[in-house]
């Protein structure tokens, strides 16, 4: 291996210490709490740009390419999104396996080193954990941006989930929240738990079937960071004074067979008029990364306190111009 790639492998699982400029953003055990604000500084900029229909080249001459692996319209629409507001280029791939040399037995590795030499930056979508990082390590010259790989990290929709908290309550620390769904499988809810790990007196109450549990080193881990736990598995259990509900879906994707999905789906927790109305404070906000499969019934979706098409969305988009900004040098 060149001296040049390991130092790659180092600056890819280094903190980031307030200089996004040319890091890879492959985990959230990347930012510590000063530079979760400093991407928020730079998002109410960028949301102002958005809102007063602004012009802005800040990205002119930057081409950033999506390779995505793994269907995706939100993340994918967002970073596309992104590059555009902000003057840039896109070099657009969806399901690489079937419409590149990847269906023709190229390696993973060969093909990130070939996109590199296309773009300024790769945002990478994958089903395996951890092909953000070996998407890292190939890349040479270029950061590459987690958009998400198996079951692992999320890392930009944890940002967006932060400031969608940091909007509504003007804090980051002492919020009680309930993260329900799929545990086990859920990246968006591994990034967030670490994301609240970063400030004060977070506690969760993480609401799931029984097989859809933390893994239990995942769930020491968490515990051994600045965050307390609370397992749960009855909506019963949920406390009248949380700030937020993040609800999210049972992963088909991750199952071995569709009578397992099934049967997990059984199991599943929805939220409802009725179940807001028992369990929610009226100051509170519900949360989806989305999509909507059975976590939400549609009649919520009046309801004041769903923010997830409204508010979280748009802070996704809000927030990807940010971090693009800052990884690309140009904030």
């Amino acid at each position: 291996m060149s001296q040049i790639a390991v130092e790659k492998t180092y600056d890819t699982l280094a903190m980031i210490n307030g200089d996004f400029k040319g890091k890879d953003i492959v985990s959230f055990d990347q930012f510590s709490a000063d530079d979760v604000r400093r991407i928020f500084a730079l998002a109410g900029h960028m949301k102002q740009l958005v809102l007063g229909k602004e012009p802005c080249q800040l990205l002119a001459g930057q081409l950033v390419s999506l390779l995505f692996f793994e269907p995706s319209s939100r993340t994918f629409g967002s970073f596309a999104a992104a590059v555009k507001r902000l003057g840039g280029q896109t070099l657009e791939i969806q399901n690489p396996e079937t419409v590149s040399s990847v269906n023709k037995g190229e390696t993973f590795e060969d093909t990130i080193r070939v996109f590199e030499a296309y773009s300024d930056a790769i945002v990478l979508r994958h089903p395996r954990p951890g092909a953000a990082l070996r998407a890292a390590e190939s890349a040479e010259f270029v950061p590459v941006l987690n958009a998400g790989d198996g079951n692992n990290e999320h890392p930009s929709q944890t940002v967006l989930d932060l400031y969608t908290l940091y909007e509504r309550f003007g804090r980051l620390d002492n919020l009680t929240g309930v993260m329900a769904g799929d545990a086990l499988n859920s990246r968006t809810i591994h990034s967030l738990m670490r994301g609240l790990s970063l400030f004060e007196n977070n506690t969760v109450y993480l609401l799931s079937p029984e097989k859809l549990r933390l893994k239990r080193e995942d769930l020491n881990m968490f515990r051994s960071r600045n965050i307390t736990i609370h397992e749960i598995t009855s909506e019963r259990d949920i406390p009248r004074d949380c700030q937020y509900w993040y609800w999210t879906r049972i992963q088909k994707e991750r199952f071995g067979s569709l009578t397992e999905y099934n049967e997990m789906v059984a199991q599943r927790f929805t939220v409802t008029p009725a179940l807001l109305a028992e369990y929610a404070s009226q100051e509170m906000i519900l949360m989806d990364p989305l999509p909507r499969i059975g976590t939400i019934d549609t009649e919520v979706d009046k309801d004041h306190r769903a923010v997830y098409l409204r508010s979280q969305v748009r802070n996704g988009l809000y927030t990807r111009m940010a971090l693009l900004a800052l990884v690309l040098g140009r904030a």
